[in-house]
């Protein structure tokens, strides 16, 4: 299902139109991320072997799928806002040993939270992730792996979401989200900051810019970063934009039609990554000035679109895929995008 959105160029409702905006400068983050040495930009590939299923449009494919390790562009977000803390906190000194005695804490269902705990070990610091009773074994395993303490709490993200932050309040440790809400942004923000290294990759390598770009949501950072900085580089009118969800949690969709940020239910979804049912506040705000449309895909389509790109070597999940899967969805919701067209997606993790 395609929904356009009403709030492109237009004025938003005031409790959106105040809040603080997604930075579109990569600049700093370079600078600091330059000094990792994990550090290094992703591939972009040209995939012609997927054209058909696109309308015969070129596909190119920013593969996150070994991103510093990690496997997932979340490596550049936690890290980087954990870093920037230490940078402040060390002021010269001893970067590996600037965070001892802190605790950061976050809520996550696995790439999120394994950001927060690489981020926090370099540095000293200790990490605590709550996960929902849906979150896998084996990623509180790769958690703890580490260096995390996990705890499973919650039915759904938010349930765990909101759990870590009553026990940072009760512990004084520092809650690490990557969404916002009212009266919680600055954290998330640097988060959000992190991902614009990934977009200013991309930019960066593609010399002619793309005309359609795809771009999944879960709470909405990654998606709200990476049109901040596209819109900055190739206007704001010089592509098509799509924000894509699943189905069973369209939050971002819901939102914009309503006006407001609004809880979107629905059954829980495969793709794990992005089954959130509350939007990021500051992101949905970003979004509504800069998106042409959110898009849906079921859980079929974005399992047929990671066992496509699969054919091609990049193995990723439902949730990695779900772009990809949007842009062969859009030839039926929307229209054939057609052989003129230049289709960028992101495939945001491995399997």
């Amino acid at each position: 299902m395609y929904r356009a959105n009403p709030w492109k160029a237009k004025d938003l409702p005031a409790d959106l139109a105040t809040l603080p905006q997604v930075a579109d400068d990569a600049g700093p983050v370079l600078a600091l991320l330059s000094r990792c040495p994990a550090y290094r930009p992703t591939p972009l590939l040209p995939i012609p072997s997927l054209s058909e299923a696109i309308g015969g449009a070129s596909l190119w494919v920013k593969d996150e799928t070994a991103r510093m390790g990690l496997g997932s562009f979340k490596a550049l977000g936690a890290a980087y806002a954990i870093a920037r803390d230490a940078v402040a906190v060390a002021g010269g000194g001893d970067l590996a040993s600037a965070l001892v005695g802190r605790t950061y804490v976050t809520a996550s269902a696995g790439n999120h939270g394994m950001s927060v705990a690489a981020g926090a070990r370099v540095f000293g610091a200790n990490a605590v992730i709550f996960i929902s009773e849906t979150v896998s074994g084996a990623i509180a395993e790769r958690l703890r792996g580490k260096g995390a303490r996990v705890i499973r709490q919650g039915h759904d993200y938010e349930a765990s979401m909101a759990a870590a932050a009553e026990a940072a309040d009760v512990n004084g440790w520092i809650l690490l989200s990557d969404s916002t809400w009212p009266g919680y942004t600055t954290p998330a923000l640097d988060v959000m900051a992190g991902y614009l290294a990934l977009a200013e990759e991309i930019v960066g390598e593609m010399a002619t810019p793309p005309t359609h770009v795809f771009l999944q949501a879960g709470v909405g950072g990654f998606a709200a970063a990476m049109l901040a900085r596209f819109r900055s580089a190739w206007g704001r009118d010089g592509f098509e934009a799509i924000v894509v969800e699943p189905a069973f949690a369209p939050c971002i969709m819901e939102s914009l039609l309503a006006g407001r940020a609004v809880r979107a239910d629905g059954p829980v979804s495969a793709m794990g990554r992005l089954d959130c049912k509350e939007p990021s506040h500051v992101a949905l705000a970003t979004i509504a000035r800069l998106a042409d449309g959110c898009l849906t895909v079921t859980e079929e389509e974005a399992a047929e679109a990671a066992s496509m790109l699969a054919t091609v070597e990049i193995a990723t999940t439902p949730s990695g895929a779900a772009g990809f899967a949007g842009a062969i969805g859009c030839q039926s919701a929307v229209g054939a995008l057609g052989p003129k067209a230049r289709v960028l997606v992101v495939v945001t993790e491995g399997t």
